[in-house]
């Protein structure tokens, strides 16, 4: 026997030992059911832009997707859905979020996307003017993403004990 004719008997046999435990036996009563339940609605009231939203949503609906596909606002993109591409980027109070990874059910702070960051007359907030005067939109895929985070650019990386007009 040679060594390539015992490899094939091994490997032919390793591949029926699967196939034994079924012969007779009819395979689609063993299909299994569903692996996810659907979720479970509940109550969210988000506060997106200074306005009070309440909505009836999935428990597993992504703050995303609630902006978008529950209250129209298309300012936040779907980009890799991933959390890579910061397309989704939005503000919970002080701090960046990304929109995609984080549950609607569980944001608890006020969401301001880039309708949000211009002034109440409708005057452009530095930033957006920035990018307009300096053409820095490129295809303008991820931009809402990038505008609100110099917002709070400041905040974030503030140095510890420093208390000067620069850095706040």
């Amino acid at each position: 026997m040679s060594r390539r004719s015992l490899l094939a008997s091994t490997v032919s046999a390793a591949a029926l030992v699967p196939l034994a435990g079924t012969v007779g036996q009819d395979r689609r009563a063993e299909a299994p059911g569903p692996t996810t339940a659907a979720g479970i609605p509940v109550a969210v009231a988000l506060v997106i832009n200074g306005r009070t939203r309440h909505l009836m949503i999935d428990s597993r609906t992504t703050l995303l997707d609630a902006l978008r596909e529950h209250l129209g606002l298309t300012g936040a993109k779907k980009g890799c859905d991933h959390g890579q591409c910061g397309a989704c980027t939005v503000l919970t109070g002080d701090a960046r979020i990304l929109s995609c990874l984080t549950l609607a059910a569980a944001v608890r702070r006020p969401v301001t996307m880039i309708e949000g960051i211009a002034d109440l007359d409708g005057s452009l907030h530095p930033m957006q003017r920035a990018f307009i005067d300096q053409d820095a939109l490129q295809c303008g895929y991820c931009t809402p993403g990038q505008k609100p985070t110099p917002k709070i650019f400041r905040t974030e990386f503030r140095p510890t004990g420093c208390a000067s007009s620069t850095t706040g």
